[in-house]
């Protein structure tokens, strides 16, 4: 057994622990193999809100002297190499939340054609979305050759759905632009590719990094764009909304600074670059909000029933996707040497924009 780890106190130091062989699983419980996983700047996000929303929580970390170190969850496949549950059997191929690691045990409830949920009883208060995993082999139209895609932008284009409809029930805040920070990023673009469908949106500002600004015009989905270093490019005159991925403290009071009383909401999401939080100072708190999927995805289960959100959120990521691959770039690497490989980069943001991380776990088959 093989794991990925952290510091919860350092994003940037890591380590690889082996701990022997696996235990054998017990009545109630499957273990199932990682095959592969992505890995985004999305994953830092976890760690930097895992102490906020429990991340950690979901896989604690293995081996000797663990205190202190913090396994990040991935979106993924596997399948399940022994069964001790009636109705899930050995070669059942899943996808979702695993740890970076070789493989997992885990205690399936609430069993279905379709899914189950891990009812391990460390799991049992953190949000059902991520305790839910998909039997892949019993969806209807599965397509293996899209894997890549669904675990790399599924997770990510599911919260760009949820802040799309969020922005719609809110009446996008009265607002006349939607300024969004951090607009290289993947939620973004999805984001932006429902924004510049929706003939009711208000015009869209992409806000990015001088380095990105290529892609992000390249795109054609934000009306306007503007680097970092150019805020006072934004009109100040006109209502706004802010969609903010980059959690940048800094550049966010600096834009509500700018707009001044015209900032009629900010919403939160991501926390790209983790290194620049700290102070609030010129953030307007009492007009802002963190974004959370999970919550908006339980709203609307109640308001739509689980097949109805399932198929309103699928037919958008499913066409998203598809029109991601004219830009988005898949890069394949082996094992957990590789993730250590790349991992610095993705922690200090200088992977490329429209490339997209795939672990594949094959040299850790024949441990």
């Amino acid at each position: 057994m093989a794991q990925f780890q952290i510091r919860k106190d350092d994003f940037s130091a890591l380590r690889v622990v082996s701990t022997g062989a696996s235990v054998a699983i017990e009545e109630g419980e499957v273990k199932v193999k990682i095959n592969r996983f992505a890995f985004t700047a999305n994953n830092i996000t976890y760690a930097a809100a895992g102490d906020l929303i429990g991340y950690w929580q979901f896989f604690p970390a293995l081996g000797d002297s663990a205190d202190g170190w913090g396994v990040i969850p991935v979106w993924g496949f596997a399948e399940i190499t022994d069964s001790k549950v009636d109705g899930l059997p050995v070669g059942d191929k899943l996808f979702g939340y695993f740890p970076p690691a070789n493989d997992l045990t885990m205690v399936p409830v609430n069993i279905s054609e379709n899914r189950f949920v891990d009812g391990a009883e460390h799991r049992s208060a953190l949000p059902p979305g991520y305790n839910t995993y998909r039997r892949v082999n019993s969806e209807l139209g599965y397509d293996a050759s899209m894997d890549n895609e669904r675990m790399l932008l599924w997770p990510l284009f599911i919260t760009s759905f949820c802040l799309w409809d969020s922005l719609q029930v809110n009446n996008w805040y009265e607002a006349e632009q939607l300024i969004v920070i951090s607009a290289s990023s993947k939620t973004s673009i999805g984001m932006a590719y429902a924004l510049h469908e929706d003939d009711k949106a208000p015009k869209v500002v992409g806000m990015t990094s001088t380095r990105n600004l290529d892609l992000v015009n390249s795109l054609g989905l934000y009306d306007s764009s503007v680097s970092y270093d150019s805020i006072t490019d934004i009109d100040p005159n006109i209502p706004a909304v802010i969609v903010d991925m980059s959690g940048n403290s800094e550049v966010l009071g600096k834009l509500h600074s700018h707009l001044g009383d015209n900032m009629k909401f900010c919403v939160n999401v991501g926390i790209t670059h983790w290194e620049a939080t700290g102070t609030n100072e010129g953030i307007i708190t009492e007009r802002s909000e963190m974004f959370f999927a999970p919550s908006h995805i339980q709203m609307r289960i109640k308001d739509w029933g689980v097949e109805g959100f399932d198929k309103k959120s699928a037919d958008f990521i499913t066409q998203t996707v598809a029109k991601s691959r004219s830009w988005l770039k898949l890069k394949t690497l082996s094992g957990l040497s590789g993730l250590e490989g790349i991992y610095p980069d993705i922690c200090a943001g200088t992977v490329a924009p429209d490339e997209g991380i795939i672990i594949e776990m094959e040299e850790l088959r024949k441990d």
